[in-house]
């Protein structure tokens, strides 16, 4: 089977696309050594070359080199294509959350890709909860739509070497015992109910067990009504100066042993794709206090503990208790183990090439 795959992230490891697409073809390969993935790619990078590159030169590269699938590992299939055409889309949030829509170039660039998503013999996503609002959003058949689960990198475990943990320790200035949160900081992301959870934490473990959070004091944040606020601004406002600590911009390199070092990830979030932040810190043996929208669920399952993710009392009430009961902290360790072993790149492959063979025996006849 001859792959033609759309290279624009490829090697781009600073991105989740990036990141995605080089787990995914090193995998394939690794599944199936028969398999002959072309990757195409792009001559010049802006955005007016890439549009020409993903509805253009991509589709003809494809048929150029009598590829049997045409895959795009993001959300830019082209309009026209000869060779039967897969695409991942990990979410439709610019669809499903108004604000997300953007400015006109923005909202443009949607309107193409969205209508090009109905010419797609096959679309991939992350989860059941991405696959339903694609069925919803673009209103395609949700028989053409595969869920099928990304995985963390393998740096993720609680097997981090001494010196890992010392760098870290010494480098972000932790303390002994911490409380996480590693992202972004969109409205999506719902950062005041996450320092809210801190604001009924403080009484009981506050400066004892920090809130450590990956910003500074200028960072780019949202309230819960929306208005923009700095990170600084809104922890004083919430007067949690002496429990929430701000440790800057974390090297992707420090990312596994930050996660292993924690006593729990909290993660707030409104909606996720997927949430891949919470997969990495169940590989690493850190229990999981989140919200139980979207996707969530699927990832955590029984492996951690998931409120309202507008319900900041009953979220600290479980950072609390996974911080102060020993045994409820075991538990929780062991089943974040045992739920993010069963993700893996392996598996992300082998359902990936089975959606492929799908399609197979009809690109085959279109090509000869």
């Amino acid at each position: 089977m001859r792959i033609a795959l759309n290279a624009w992230f490829y090697g781009q490891a600073n991105t989740g696309s990036g990141q995605y697409t080089r787990h995914l073809v090193d995998a394939l390969r690794l599944a199936d050594r028969s398999l002959d993935i072309q990757l195409v790619e792009p001559g010049r990078r802006n955005d007016l070359a890439k549009v020409w590159f993903e509805q253009v030169a991509f589709p003809r590269a494809a048929e150029r080199m009598r590829a049997d699938i045409a895959f795009v590992p993001y959300w830019a299939p082209p309009l026209q294509c000869r060779v039967p055409l897969a695409v991942t889309i990990h979410d439709v949030i610019p669809l499903a959350l108004p604000e997300y829509r953007g400015g006109l170039p923005q909202r443009l660039y949607t309107s193409l890709v969205r209508a090009a998503s109905a010419n797609v013999s096959v679309i991939l996503t992350d989860s059941e909860f991405s696959r339903n609002d694609i069925a919803k959003y673009l209103h395609v058949d949700i028989g053409r739509i595969a869920a099928i689960p990304l995985a963390a990198d393998t740096r993720f475990t609680p097997a981090q070497s001494d010196s890992d943990l010392e760098r870290v320790y010494e480098r972000y200035n932790l303390p002994e015992t911490f409380v996480l949160y590693l992202g972004s900081f969109e409205k999506r992301k719902n950062i005041e109910t996450l320092l809210q959870v801190y604001g009924w934490c403080a009484p009981s473990i506050g400066e004892g067990i920090p809130l450590l959070i990956n910003g500074d004091e200028g960072t780019r944040a949202f309230a819960s009504d929306g208005r923009p606020m700095t990170l600084g601004a809104m922890i004083r406002e919430l007067e949690l100066a002496g429990d929430v600590r701000l440790i800057g911009r974390v090297a992707e390199a420090d990312k596994p042993a930050l996660f292993a070092a924690a006593r729990c990830f909290l993660f707030a979030s409104h909606y996720e794709g997927f949430g891949l932040p919470v997969l990495e810190a169940m590989a690493s043996g850190t229990p999981v206090v989140g919200s139980n929208a979207s996707s969530i669920p699927e990832v955590v399952g029984d492996a951690g503990m998931l409120v309202d993710p507008l319900d900041a009392r009953r979220m600290a009430g479980a950072v609390i208790a996974v911080c102060t009961d020993d045994a409820l902290y075991e538990r929780l360790r062991q089943r974040a183990l045992l739920r993010a072993s069963q993700f893996s790149w392996q598996r992300t492959a082998l359902e990936t090439l089975a959606v492929f063979k799908r399609l197979a025996p009809a690109s085959t006849e279109r090509t000869l």
